[in-house]
């Protein structure tokens, strides 16, 4: 089993920045991918970013240019680097981890953590 625990997440005013973390533990294999995803009101979960084993990324176009996805393989953390952000970033973003492919959710979640642009 892995645990992933979201922090980080809270207000900011459009073309502001946050920064997100996703805390691995238990069994967690450095070689799965690690994601973040999104869920805003009303729509369904969405893919924001991934990156492999190997650190290979991958981003929503929505995301690309203003987030940055990075791992300290380490200590098992996910970051998410969130920049220039707009109203239409605001959701609950969960952390993932189980699978070897970037684009490809596993079974492990995190609780989520919320984010609001909003001014």
């Amino acid at each position: 089993q892995v645990q992933l625990v979201e922090s980080g997440g809270g207000l900011v005013e459009p073309g502001g920045s946050l920064r997100l973390s996703c805390a691995a533990s238990g069994n967690m294999f450095s070689g799965y991918a690690m994601a973040w995803y999104r869920q805003a009101l009303g729509k369904q979960r969405e893919l924001v970013a991934g990156i492999t084993g190997r650190g290979i990324t991958e981003y929503a176009d929505s995301v690309k240019g203003r987030f940055t996805i990075s791992r300290d393989y380490a200590k098992n953390t996910l970051f998410l680097e969130m920049n220039s952000l707009k109203p239409e970033d605001t959701a609950v973003y969960y952390c993932n981890t189980g699978r070897w492919e970037a684009t490809i959710p596993g079974g492990y979640w995190g609780q989520g953590t919320q984010v609001t642009v909003s001014s």
